[in-house]
């Protein structure tokens, strides 16, 4: 059958445009229309920018053409949305913390790849670069940092600022620590539904002394959960880190993950993804590498996703231990492990300077001071 394209264009007129009224020919959505034999290509823009109004007339347009110009086409929609300047958008914003620059929430979509471990070295690492670090350990249900940083046994003080009483972070190796963990016993488990949860980490976000930091990095629990909203409603999140291992089943995790930020309603940029478990190197065979978990498999997610890929971390006895003892192996001096978290911790700084120039700040979000951005160039 030869297809005529005023035939199509009659047939889209049928379709009226999601929120104007008016038909998709009349309202000027269909820009470009070509036939190839029995294919069909249709270039069509609308300013409704929902995904829901997207797919509708996507299926619309595919369902009329077939229906009325010709059922065995094969029909190709190139849809292009043209929202206005100032799209009513619903986004998860939060309320500014005074003194905090930037937030940094460390996630990862599966549990058991490292994201604390990551998290900690990420924070030492930036201390030891100059700059004011915060950690907020958010996953609830498995507080680690305590543990991390050799402060278990610490408890958060009570100081007055202006009036009211507030919770000083516990400090150790630069770096000011809040986590459940400092106010439940260690054999104690969390049994906690979402809404206390939240109200937990309100808490701590809220009603604790920062001070002035240069970044406050927050480790969230792993999946993709009401802990993950529920941070994104308090507080404006500048970047997120998303940590997996080359391992495919956790690759399907940290793809969902990215997809968590990326959504509309919660719209937080992804500076990079970092490849935690990369590789096994033996001490005594320091020329070898064992790819335990697969190879490059979170590079491949980052340029598949097309977010930046900000290093990876091989498989090292020593960064276990040096968790175990509460000091980060970040904090070696000139070994393998300390080099491989300061590049990280580099390419973290430099997609944030990126960001921050790049994009408008969830609210006034800066870098203010520049010790250690050198570092990053």
């Amino acid at each position: 059958m030869k297809l005529n394209k005023q035939d199509i264009l009659k047939a889209l007129e049928m379709i009226t445009v999601p929120g104007e009224g008016k038909n998709m020919v009349e309202s000027g959505a269909v820009k470009n229309v070509q036939i190839f034999g029995d294919e069909i290509e249709v270039d069509i823009t609308i300013n409704n920018p929902s995904l829901q109004a997207r797919k509708k007339t996507e299926v619309e347009i595919l369902k009329i053409i077939h229906q009325e110009v010709y059922e065995k086409a094969k029909i190709k929609v190139n849809l292009k949305v043209d929202a206005p300047a100032n799209p009513k958008v619903n986004e998860i914003k939060g309320k500014p913390i005074p003194g905090i620059q930037n937030i940094i929430a460390v996630a990862s979509g599966k549990g058991g790849v490292g994201k604390s471990t990551v998290t900690a070295n990420l924070a030492v690492t930036l201390s030891k670069m100059g700059f004011k670090v915060g950690l907020l350990d958010a996953d609830i249900y498995g507080p680690s940092m305590p543990i991390m940083f050799d402060v278990a046994q610490e408890k958060p003080l009570a100081v007055t600022i202006d009036g009211k009483s507030k919770m000083k972070p516990v400090e150790n190796y630069g770096v000011q620590l809040l986590s459940i963990g400092f106010f439940t016993d260690a054999n104690q488990a969390v049994i906690w539904r979402g809404p206390m949860a939240a109200k937990a980490l309100n808490q701590m976000i809220f009603d604790a002394h920062w001070g002035n930091l240069d970044f406050l990095l927050i480790d969230l629990p792993p999946g993709t959960g009401d802990i993950h909203l529920s941070i994104m409603q308090a507080m404006p999140v500048t970047g997120a880190v998303v940590v997996s291992t080359p391992q495919e089943v956790a690759l399907a995790d940290a793809r969902k993950g990215v997809a968590m930020f990326q959504q509309e309603t919660i719209n937080v940029p992804v500076l990079g993804v970092v490849e935690n478990m990369a590789y096994f190197t033996p001490a005594e065979l320091p020329d070898n590498k064992y790819y335990i978990f697969g190879k490059e498999g979170a590079k491949n997610l980052a340029t598949d996703l097309n977010v930046p890929f900000l290093g990876e971390v091989p498989l090292v006895q020593s960064i276990r231990e040096a968790g175990d003892v509460g000091r980060p192996a970040a904090l070696q001096e000139s070994t393998p492990i300390a080099t491989a978290f300061e590049d990280i911790t580099k390419n973290v700084v430099q997609e944030l300077v990126n960001r921050n120039e790049n994009m408008p700040p969830t609210e006034a979000i800066k870098i203010t001071t520049m010790a250690g951005c050198s570092t990053a160039k």
